[in-house]
């Protein structure tokens, strides 16, 4: 798996270095294009910071998802040329942060804590934190830069509630699961995932 992710680092960053310097002539375009290389090694970097270690198919998880919406969606635009990536990625992006709140529950919270309810609601507020999060960056991004990735001009609020309603069903099906397989023991998707944190 630790190949894997390596593959795909070394592709999204010499790929994002090629494309750039082979389209952009902007220097706005050229940090977003080229920021790939901060975020694709994020999670090697924090855990080099706060010394921790995280299972390769957890990184591989993040390192894809990454690969899926900066590399292919933004630098290769993706986005533009495919109408329903954008919400593909954001989907992707509810399930991934629901996996990352099932991640803190389970390092960071008491062992004890075994309340499914609650638990299944810490998963769909953090998906929604997260992909609320990301729109405030998006929309502070529109004001510093002068771009528009929410599409206001063309869209109004539509493309930013559609991008949060998306992550918000991504978040539902993992809470849903996560319940399920808790409730009935089974050792589906999400107990592997946990286990995998063990």
């Amino acid at each position: 798996m630790k190949k894997i992710n390596l593959l795909l680092i070394f592709i999204a960053i010499v790929g994002s270095i090629f494309i750039t310097f082979k389209k952009d002539n902007n220097i706005v375009f050229i940090l977003k294009d080229l920021s790939i290389i901060l975020t694709i090694n994020a999670i090697y970097i924090l855990m080099k910071i706060f010394k921790f270690k995280i299972d390769e198919g957890i990184i591989f998880i993040y390192v894809l998802f990454i690969f899926l919406a900066h590399f292919l969606g933004v630098t290769c635009e993706l986005y533009n040329k495919i109408y329903w990536y954008d919400k593909f990625t954001h989907f992707l992006s509810g399930i991934i942060s629901g996996l990352g709140a099932i991640y803190i529950f389970i390092k960071f919270s008491d062992k004890k804590n075994k309340n499914i309810v609650f638990n299944t609601l810490f998963i769909i507020a953090f998906s929604l934190m997260v992909a609320s999060l990301w729109e405030i960056f998006e929309y502070v991004s529109s004001i510093l830069f002068n771009v528009d990735p929410q599409k206001v001009a063309t869209t109004g609020v539509n493309d930013t509630m559609g991008d949060i309603i998306v992550a918000f069903l991504g978040s539902i099906i993992v809470s849903l699961m996560y319940k399920y397989e808790i409730k009935n023991n089974n050792n589906l998707l999400i107990k592997k995932f946990i286990n995998a944190l063990k």
